[in-house]
C-alpha cells in the first residue's frame, strides 16, 4: 500500500535502508509501526518486534490493534511479553470506520495508562479514497481525552488538515500530543509552496498552544524522506530551542527513550 511512495521519494523500503537514512540523518532513535500491506492488512507485530530486534536498539515497536477483541487481546499478551521493549501501541482511525471511544479499545487504554505507553491515533487524511474522515477527524480524540485524562495520546499527522483543530486539543489537554509525520508527500506541482503552507499551519500550531513541548517529529517512512522531514523544521519560525524539543526532546520524554 505504501510501495507508491516509496516510488515516488525514489526508496527501496526496506529494513537496511530506514537504518541508513537514520545513520545519515543522526537519527539515533525511533518507532517503528505495522505498515499496511496488500489489502491493508498490517504487518503482524510479531515481525515488527523482530525487525526492531535487528536494529540494535534504533527502532522499538508500537504496537498496531485492530478493533477486533482477539486483535486487542494478541496485542496486550505481546506488549505483557516484551514489556519495556514496545513504547506505545497505535489505531487506524479513518482506515477502519470505528472512533476512538470504542469500547473495543478499553483493554488496551487500561494497559497503556498502567505501563506509562501512549497511544498513536492516526488522524486526518487517509492515503486511499475509501478511508472515512469523519472517524479519523481530529476532534473525535475530544471525548478520550476528556475521560482519560492519564493516557498519553499522540494525534499523528497533526490531523492535517485540521491542524488548528489539532492544535486546539494540544492546548487543551496536558495529555494530548500531535506527529509531524508523513506532511510532505508530494504537494502536487507546487512542492515548495505546499512545504511553506505547512510550516506556517505548524507555526501557528505552536503559537496557539502556547509553545512547542507536545510536538514530535516523524517522517512516516516511505511516504516522506527524512530531508523533506527536516526541511519542513528548518522552515519553521519558531527558536532553536523549540525546533530541539520538536525533533528528538519531546519523544525522548514522552516514550522513554
Amino acid at each position: 500500500m505504501l510501495r507508491p511512495y516509496a516510488k515516488l521519494n525514489g526508496l527501496r523500503y526496506d529494513l537496511d535502508e530506514l537504518l541508513e537514512q537514520m545513520r545519515v540523518n543522526r537519527v539515533k532513535r525511533g518507532l517503528l509501526m505495522s505498515p499496511p500491506m496488500k489489502g491493508g492488512e498490517p504487518l503482524p507485530n510479531e515481525e515488527v518486534v523482530r525487525m526492531c530486534e535487528r536494529s540494535r536498539d534504533a527502532l522499538f515497536p508500537a504496537f498496531t490493534v485492530e478493533p477486533e477483541k482477539g486483535a486487542v487481546r494478541d496485542a496486550l499478551t505481546l506488549a505483557a511479553e516484551y514489556r519495556g521493549f514496545v513504547k506505545g501501541f497505535k489505531i487506524w482511525l479513518g482506515y477502519r470506520p470505528v472512533y476512538a471511544r470504542d469500547e473495543v479499545y478499553e483493554p488496551i487504554y487500561d494497559y497503556a495508562v498502567e505501563n506509562k505507553l501512549p497511544v498513536l491515533f492516526h488522524t486526518g487524511d487517509t492515503a486511499n479514497s475509501t478511508g472515512s474522515l469523519v472517524h479519523a477527524h481530529p476532534l473525535t480524540l475530544d471525548q478520550v481525552a476528556n475521560e482519560r485524562e492519564d493516557l498519553g495520546i499522540v494525534l499523528c499527522h497533526m490531523g492535517n488538515p485540521w491542524v488548528v483543530d489539532a492544535a486546539e486539543l494540544i492546548y487543551k489537554h496536558r495529555n494530548v500530543y500531535a506527529d509531524i509525520s508523513g506532511l510532505v508527500a508530494g504537494g502536487g506541482d507546487y512542492p515548495r509552496e505546499y512545504l511553506r503552507m505547512l510550516a506556517q499551519r505548524i507555526g501557528e500550531a505552536v503559537y496557539y498552544a502556547g509553545g512547542s513541548e507536545k510536538l514530535i517529529f516523524g517522517t512516516d517512512y516511505p511516504v516522506e524522506t527524512y530531508g523533506d522531514g527536516l526541511s519542513l523544521v528548518s522552515m519553521l519560525k519558531v527558536t532553536q530551542a523549540d525546533k530541539e524539543k520538536i525533533l528528538w526532546r519531546n519523544a525522548s520524554r514522552l516514550f522513554s527513550m
